[in-house]
């Protein structure tokens, strides 16, 4: 057998072969999650107008302190009919346009207000609680740089800036095939020999959140015609992902098949555990992953492997895998010729994120692996990994 690719190695080759995605028109409302190909920039300079960061009396800050008329009062949103005179002051609210001859604004806690004229015990620093225009962003700064994923912030921001839509690559579409005949539903009976299928919305909801459009395909069983059928539905998707059926046993039938049907085999086998029967192999643009049957391992073969894909199918700037770091909570024993990812639930401390290995690490155990909201990066060698220890590690989505 050749050597297993380094995992560094083999997504380097996955992202090699990602060809971007067309970009759309996407309002900003509906941006949420989406991958900005170009630079988004700003229509307008935020704030608009030199506005008050509080509620109380813009004024001249030469006049205080001093006993001023109110001569005016500004709502949000209505400036003032004139400007402000030396001498006077105008009751303003957060947010309130400052009306020239104003250099200051004093809060309401500050002052005393009594038959329409307000008393400043105080002298008033020139430009307090001002925001001066374009003190947040000017027109035609970048509010979001391209290649960046939007999250809530950045919606916001854009929207504050006047821009009402954005270019996008469009959503990748996805196509999601378990194989086995001992694969059932959820809710059906289970015969001798059979299990639950659950690879298939494990990988529905990972690479959903990665911003994919989902195309659950039916479960094949193991029959040639039927996982033929199946692949050439799958690879008419910008992705294909397979589960189950890419290792060397007699019903191992994904690989050969993706080769009758044109796919370009890559890779197929990682130092990495679990997953090293992992195979990537493309079609034109359409990037084929195949994936092992046992849960844990399609779980940290989509994440190291797939979600990036997606990502950078997308245009996004830096699709990962992103790394954190932690502390372990425990030794864990390293292993000497693959890297491992260990299933741990992240708790915070005063020293940062500490990371409690779970118990049962087989790539069977789904149901430990739920109880886990992190893998921790085990680098392959020798000995263990020492309790305390400074470690990577990937977040579950």
């Amino acid at each position: 057998m050749a050597e297993l690719l380094s995992l560094a190695e083999a997504q380097a080759r996955v992202l090699e072969r990602v060809q971007s995605l067309d970009g759309e028109a996407v309002s900003v409302a509906d941006a949420a999650g989406r991958v900005v190909l170009a630079d988004a920039r700003a229509l307008v300079d935020l704030p608009p107008f030199a506005s008050s960061a509080m509620d109380g009396f813009a004024l001249r800050a030469t006049d205080t302190p001093g006993r001023l008329p109110i001569v005016a009062r500004i709502a949000a949103g209505r400036p003032a009919a004139r400007p402000l005179a030396a001498g006077e002051a105008m009751a303003i609210a957060t947010g309130g346009v400052v009306p020239d001859g104003a250099d200051a604004v004093i809060p309401l806690e500050y002052v005393a207000e009594s038959d329409n004229d307000v008393e400043i015990a105080d002298a008033v620093v020139q430009g307090d609680n001002i925001r001066p225009r374009g003190g947040d962003v000017a027109t035609g700064d970048v509010v979001v740089a391209g290649g960046e994923r939007l999250r809530a912030a950045q919606v916001g921001a854009l929207a504050a800036a006047g821009i009402a839509e954005v270019t996008c690559a469009r959503r990748p579409r996805v196509a999601i095939l378990a194989t086995g005949t001992e694969l059932r539903r959820p809710g059906e009976p289970l015969g001798p020999g059979e299990v639950y299928e659950a690879n298939g919305v494990l990988l529905a909801a990972a690479l959903a959140s990665a911003g994919a459009d989902i195309e659950l395909l039916p479960t094949v069983a193991d029959d040639e015609a039927a996982h033929r059928a199946a692949l050439e539905r799958g690879l008419a998707a910008d992705v294909l992902v397979t589960s189950g059926g890419v290792s060397v046993g007699p019903h191992d039938l994904v690989r050969g098949l993706l080769r009758t049907l044109g796919v370009e085999e890559v890779f197929w086998g990682v130092a990495v555990k679990p997953g090293k029967p992992v195979a990537f192999g493309v079609r034109g643009r359409t990037l084929v992953f195949g994936l092992p049957g046992n849960p844990v391992s399609s779980l940290v073969g989509c994440e190291l492997f797939v979600r990036p894909a997606v990502l950078a199918l997308q245009g996004a700037a830096d699709p990962g895998p992103l790394y954190r770091q932690g502390r372990l909570a425990r030794g864990v024993r390293r292993n000497a010729r693959r890297d491992e990812l260990l299933r741990a639930r992240t708790h915070a401390s005063d020293d940062g994120v500490v990371l409690d290995p779970v118990t049962g690490q087989e790539s069977h155990m789904i149901v430990r692996a739920a109880g886990a909201d992190a893998l921790v990066f085990a680098p392959r060698g020798e000995g263990e990994l020492a309790a305390g220890a400074l470690v990577r590690y990937l977040p579950l989505a």
